[in-house]
């Protein structure tokens, strides 16, 4: 049996039709457990809901976890390896939809869309205090910090450069760009606008300190909450320090009501939804599908983690 465990649309529902074919994928919606299918599963195609090791132990005939995208942070990994279970990511699948997300929250909070917005719906978009407007910029002439040179940094590094910003990356290895790699704690130093596209690991768990960043720069989040101290971002933001974040990740999701982000005017947010688009979802599925026909013919599995 193979199950997706997501709250699939209408489009994401056909397209695994066409792909896999017609009832050949059980769709489990991502609020429910698995308990009731645990004993059959083959394949379990992941999205976000945390794959735990009490799962994994209780489903005897599972052979493999397809992330569809590429942190594996929500999966159990030692577990799996345990029981032989194999782990698969599919880098570069969402590298477009997430460059492209960074772009817009980059636009909206330089811009501050949102306010404007707001305001124009109410009728007032003419009448803002002009003194509104000395907090809105461009990217053009200003530092952009990408923080992790993946597939998503390095698709979105060519356009920002365009756009006429310095583009400066920190990274754990060196690449061949034509832009300048910096130590992390320079890059927040110096930055007006600082990106994160790394991995969610122990070692950077918490690495983003907003204090640390340089005064009025922005912050973007499309990798991992977890990434940054909250606490000390929420504080950052309330009080000034920073201009402003673009967030599509936090610590705990779905947010809860009373999250302090909720309040704030200069945050722009999104519910975890970079990665999200019918293209993204296509090319993950046909991925998947490989990987499904592979392991059925004990061929090696594609992006295989564990």
């Amino acid at each position: 049996m193979i199950v997706l465990h997501a709250r699939p649309s209408p489009g994401f529902r056909a397209a695994v039709e066409a792909i896999f074919g017609t009832g050949a994928v059980t769709h489990v919606d991502e609020g429910e457990p698995l308990d009731a299918v645990a004993g059959d599963i083959r394949v379990l195609l992941h999205v976000l809901t945390p794959v735990t090791a009490e799962f994994i132990a209780s489903a005897p005939k599972l052979k493999l976890v397809q992330k569809l995208g590429v942190g594996v942070n929500t999966i159990a990994l030692d577990s799996a390896r345990q029981h032989r279970v194999a782990v698969c990511n599919m880098p570069g699948t969402n590298s477009q939809a997430v460059a492209e997300m960074a772009l817009s929250l980059m636009l909206a909070v330089l811009r501050r869309t949102c306010f404007f917005d707001g305001r124009t719906r109410e009728g007032k978009g003419w009448s803002a205090d002009p003194s509104e407007l000395d907090s809105v910029g461009e990217i053009g002439g200003r530092t952009v910090g990408l923080v992790g040179f993946g597939n998503s940094a390095q698709r979105l590094a060519p356009v920002l450069a365009a756009l006429g910003a310095k583009v400066i990356y920190a990274s754990r290895s060196n690449h061949v760009a034509p832009y300048e790699r910096w130590q992390l704690d320079r890059l927040l130093a110096d930055a007006d606008v600082v990106s994160l596209h790394m991995p969610l690991t122990d070692e950077t768990r918490g690495s983003i300190n907003p204090l640390a960043m340089k005064r009025g720069s922005v912050l973007i989040n499309t990798a991992r909450g977890e990434l940054v101290d909250e606490r000390s971002l929420a504080e950052a933001l309330r009080s000034g320090f920073l201009r402003g974040a673009g967030l599509d990740v936090f610590s705990q999701e779905p947010l809860p009501r009373a999250h302090p982000m909720l309040a704030l005017p200069n945050v722009v947010l999104a519910p975890h939804i970079a990665w999200l688009t019918p293209e993204t979802l296509s090319r993950s599925l046909v991925v998947a599908h490989h990987n499904c026909l592979r392991l059925s013919a004990g061929e090696p599995l594609l992006h295989q983690v564990i």
